[in-house]
């Protein structure tokens, strides 16, 4: 079955940077696009990231825009979010998502158009 496992997340200062990891298992990684979602403390999950099946197109979140870099490698089934100048308002658990669609030519970033999640890895940022 479908095997999403992040790591990388922890506790770091303001304007430090962490990188992400999300390992997947269990189908064809190649032919599905990836997402990094994100759910901080009392609040609604939201998209960060997205990247297609190729690493060809790739989308971010205006908050996280300029400083954040996804990628993914195909022969490691892995995908990445390496984050920059991270803000206290980063804080929240991350997961990683594989989108529904097989080769879906376009980056979606609604949550019910990913079908399998990661169970998150915490990042937190003090001030």
């Amino acid at each position: 079955q479908v095997q999403l496992v992040e790591s990388g997340g922890g506790l770091v200062q303001a304007g430090g940077s962490l990188r992400l990891s999300c390992a997947a298992s269990g189908y064809t990684f190649s032919i599905y696009a990836m997402g990094w979602f994100r759910q901080p403390p009392g609040k609604e999950r939201e998209f960060v990231s997205g990247i297609s099946w190729s690493g060809g197109t790739i989308a971010y979140a205006n908050s996280v825009k300029g400083r954040s870099t996804i990628s993914r490698d195909n022969t490691k089934n892995t995908v990445y979010l390496q984050m920059d100048s991270l803000k206290p308002e980063d804080t929240a658990v991350y997961f990683c998502a594989r989108d529904s669609v097989p080769f879906r030519p376009a980056i979606t970033t609604g949550r019910t158009d990913f079908d399998s999640w990661g169970q998150g890895t915490q990042v937190t940022v003090s001030s």
